[in-house]
């Protein structure tokens, strides 16, 4: 055999194949089974907007991660049992206290697994940013109209993501069956006394017989780590499925339609800066934790049926459903020999009928409008007044009921009465939204008439100019076409009607109660005084000519 003298290589033999590099060969094998090529090829130049809102979303996630993280990591010490010991660890002041293995295991995490504390702080902690970054993203996808067609299902499945996740908080929250979070249990077990006839069955079956019983706190365990986490997994993989479906919604601008999106691609730009955001999110996470102490349970001790700890409080995120039930009077009725405790029972039934509405929202408009366009390009708040005044009228209810729930604690750091302050929320329960809503339409109405103001005359340049005839005028200088698209390029609906109620013989039709609140609803919407005219392309010509400018 002869090689050649210019080659530094030798030539494969004939019959022979080149060998591919491992690595190589790996990524053939993976691809012909699971089209990892194909699937990369086709995303990974996916475009994101990248205006910082859509940044809320992502703060979502990464906090959603942190928690799993963490929460396997305490899973391998912690002992979700309600048998009494006594205990035993390194913490001197609860030595020879009688508690559960619960709270035993959780102060043992705590003072004797290294780095447990931290890592129960993290924990707690992302458990708020979590649901308080859902709670954000989940309002400036409702102000900007991001839910609507084709995105219905997507804000249920955000919906369901952020009720699952007060939901998961609550159960963690109870876990370490100190005094705090069972006082707490007993305000659940309270509410499901509540439910008339099948009360006492729900309570004896969750708690394992009469309140505390033995078994509570396994019940939660696995509620809080199996089945709500897995739950909350799959609605996110397939929220995010459906993010890169519909692809993002994005502001309007120049350029931008409903058939494109204009941004970063996925690769390498979106990946560096959001890899790059977790981080940020994870250390300030950590360094929160660091800091701010939560939840130490060790001041608060065990819990006990026949003690209460004073200034009792839930995490932030269920304080309005505790709200609801301070609030409300302590109302009870007989009826066929049954106590019904209205007190409990009717912001019980007020709180799931709320989420529901919320949840079904996007429909509601859709039915509202009668639009079944899809819709990619985001709305400005003000320029959808109802909207926006219904979103901040909740928002504004949301704090009452928080207040509500706190009363106690309002009352004694601001030294005030605390019947005056559950009066205060009683009454500002049914006016405070009203009046958030009425205000918030004024002041986006008031917008709505300085951005048509803007298009037709300009913007202020605070140059003052002297007409020949004496007159002083401001200089406007005349917007881009960029800014103009901006401010204008926005649907502005048409109030339904319900149409003759007679037809062509003079047989009079009959209008269906749904036709007639639809119409009501729709005038509500988009009648008189509910939004403001665009400018006409005519109006500006004018304007712009001079005619009947100053």
């Amino acid at each position: 055999m002869s090689t050649a003298t210019n080659n530094p290589s030798p030539a494969p033999a004939a019959g022979k194949e080149r060998k591919a590099p491992a690595g190589e060969r790996v990524a053939d094998w993976a691809d012909g089974r699971l089209g990892i090529y194909s699937l990369a090829k086709a995303n990974m130049r996916k475009i994101f907007p990248d205006h910082w809102s859509f940044m809320l979303g992502e703060i979502c996630l990464y906090s959603f991660i942190v928690l799993i993280l963490t929460g396997v990591y305490l899973t391998l010490f912690f002992h979700p049992s309600m048998n009494e010991v006594h205990y035993d660890g390194s913490y001197i002041p609860m030595q020879g206290v009688a508690m559960s293995e619960a709270f035993a295991s959780t102060l043992h995490i705590s003072f004797d697994v290294r780095g447990g504390l931290l890592i129960r702080q993290i924990h707690h902690w992302s458990a708020l940013i979590f649901i308080a970054a859902m709670l954000v993203h989940m309002m400036r996808v409702f102000f900007t109209g991001a839910f609507r067609k084709p995105r219905e299902v997507n804000w249920i499945f955000g919906f369901l993501l952020l009720v699952l996740g007060m939901f998961t908080g609550f159960t963690g929250y109870s876990l370490p069956d100190d005094l705090l979070s069972g006082t707490g249990v007993r305000f659940m077990e309270g509410a499901m006394l509540s439910v008339p006839i099948v009360g006492t069955y729900l309570s004896f079956f969750f708690f394992g017989g009469e309140f505390p019983g033995g078994d509570f706190v396994g019940r939660l365990y696995s509620v809080h780590i199996l089945l709500l986490p897995g739950i909350m997994m799959g609605l996110l993989v397939a929220h995010l499925i459906l993010v890169f479906y519909h692809k993002h919604t994005q502001f309007a601008g120049p350029g931008k339609t409903e058939k494109n999106v204009v941004g970063m691609p996925l690769l390498p730009v979106y990946m560096a800066k959001a890899g790059g955001f977790f981080f940020l999110v994870f250390g300030v996470i950590a360094a929160i934790s660091a800091i701010a102490s939560i939840n130490p349970i060790w001041a608060i001790g065990p819990y006990r049926p026949d003690h209460v700890s004073t200034g009792a409080q839930p995490d932030w995120y269920m304080g309005f459903s505790e709200g609801l039930i301070r609030a409300m009077p302590g109302w009870e009725i007989n009826l066929w020999g049954h106590t019904l405790a209205l007190g409990v029972f009717i912001p019980f039934t007020i709180f799931p009928l709320v989420l529901a509405t919320i949840a079904v929202y996007p429909f509601i408009e859709s039915w509202v409008t009668g639009d079944k366009r899809e819709h990619h390009i985001l709305d400005r708040p003000r320029n959808a007044p109802t909207r926006t005044g219904f979103g901040v009228a909740w928002l504004t209810w949301y704090v009452i009921l928080l207040i509500a729930g706190g009363n106690d604690m309002f009352a004694q750091y601001f030294h005030l009465s605390i019947n005056s302050i559950t009066w205060f929320a009683r009454i500002g329960f049914f006016v405070g939204p009203v009046i958030a809503f009425v205000i918030t339409k004024r002041i986006c109405l008031g917008l709505q008439r300085r951005d048509r103001d803007k298009v037709l005359h300009g913007r202020e340049t605070g140059v003052i100019k002297r007409l020949p005839h004496g007159e002083f005028v401001e200089v406007h200088e005349p917007l881009s076409q960029g800014k103009l698209h901006t401010l204008t390029s926005y649907d502005q609906y048409e109030p339904a009607e319900i149409g003759p109620t007679v037809d062509e013989n003079g047989v009079e039709r009959k209008v269906k109660p749904l036709e007639k609140l639809r119409a009501k609803l729709s005038k509500g919407y988009y009648g008189e005084n509910n939004q403001i005219p665009k400018p006409t392309v005519e109006e500006y010509k004018e304007i712009q000519s001079g005619h009947g400018h100053h």
